[in-house]
């Protein structure tokens, strides 16, 4: 009997969103953060296609996408969480009043904030992007590495 049920999604975005958690936040490599959590939606559709016995659609992509953004802001919030706890805020804001003619009012009303506020604020706004485009990029994984279904109406040969 053949096993016609979808994989799992939890390891396939695990395991992408711990690889584009981690890219992201490494110097220099974190300059394409964006493109890291795509690529790592991709790479869990591909996961997650190889393990399918049937085909999956595109909002299987963007189910396992979401997930694997989510894995990533939270593998990259928990590593920057160290760097965070030592920044100093006075030094942050001695920077901006130095600039303060070329900033709105409101970065410096988010200043003013606790710095855990800030953190859960930050981490909020990183967890909605994050999904976001983990939704695109496995949309576009699916589409890339999904099994396809054959048109219907053809046989074997491709003919009607």
């Amino acid at each position: 009997m053949m096993n016609n049920q979808k994989p799992g999604i939890f390891m396939p975005a695990l395991i992408g969103g711990a690889v584009a958690g981690v890219l992201s936040w490494i110097p220099f490599l974190n300059c394409l953060c964006f493109l890291w959590i795509i690529g790592g939606a991709m790479l869990a559709s591909y996961l997650l296609s190889k393990d399918s016995p049937v085909p999956l659609r595109g909002g299987d992509g963007a189910y396992v996408g979401v997930f694997t953004g989510i894995v990533a802001a939270v593998v990259r919030t928990v590593i920057t969480l160290p760097s965070f706890l030592r920044m100093d805020m006075s030094e942050i804001r001695e920077k901006i009043e130095e600039r303060a003619e070329e900033i709105p009012d409101i970065i410096e009303k988010i200043l003013e904030l606790p710095p855990f506020t800030l953190f859960i604020i930050s981490f909020l706004f990183i967890l909605i992007i994050f999904a976001a485009l983990g939704a695109l990029g496995g949309i576009i994984g699916i589409s890339i590495f999904g099994k396809k279904t054959p048109a219907s109406g053809q046989g074997a040969n491709g003919a009607s």
